[in-house]
C-alpha cells in the first residue's frame, strides 16, 4: 500500500480527538458549553433511571424509601461517569502554564 493511500493521509478523513464523551469534542470552541450539558444529562439520566428502578423495587416490596435512595445514587453514578470521562475537570486549555502538566524543569521526574 503506498503512503498516498493510507488512510492517515486521507483529507476527507475526519481524525479528532474526542474527549471520551459522545458529543464532545477537544477541537471546537463550545467545549464548555458541550461538556456542560454532557455533565447534565449524566446527572439527569442517572436520577431518572435509578429512580425509576426504585419505583418499581417500592412497588415489588411495599416500601416508600428506595425510590429516594435511587435518585441519590443515580445522581451520585452520573456525577462519577462524568468525572471519569474527564468532563468535571478545571483544566486551563488557553495555553496557560500548569504544574501538573510535565516533569519539572529540573529534569527531575520522580519516575521509576
Amino acid at each position: 500500500m503506498s503512503k498516498r493511500n493510507h488512510p492517515e493521509n486521507d483529507p476527507a478523513r475526519d481524525v479528532r480527538k474526542s474527549s471520551g464523551a459522545p458529543g464532545v469534542s477537544a477541537e471546537n470552541g463550545d467545549g464548555g458549553y458541550n461538556a456542560g450539558i454532557a455533565v447534565f444529562s449524566y446527572i439527569i439520566g442517572g436520577i431518572i433511571v435509578w429512580s425509576l428502578i426504585g419505583w418499581g423495587l417500592d412497588y415489588l416490596w411495599g416500601t416508600r424509601w428506595i425510590v429516594l435512595a435511587g435518585a441519590l445514587l443515580g445522581a451520585a453514578g452520573g456525577f462519577y461517569l462524568s468525572h471519569m470521562h474527564g468532563l468535571t475537570s478545571s483544566r486551563n486549555t488557553t495555553g496557560g502554564n500548569s504544574a501538573a502538566s510535565g516533569p519539572s524543569e529540573d529534569g527531575n521526574s520522580n519516575a521509576k
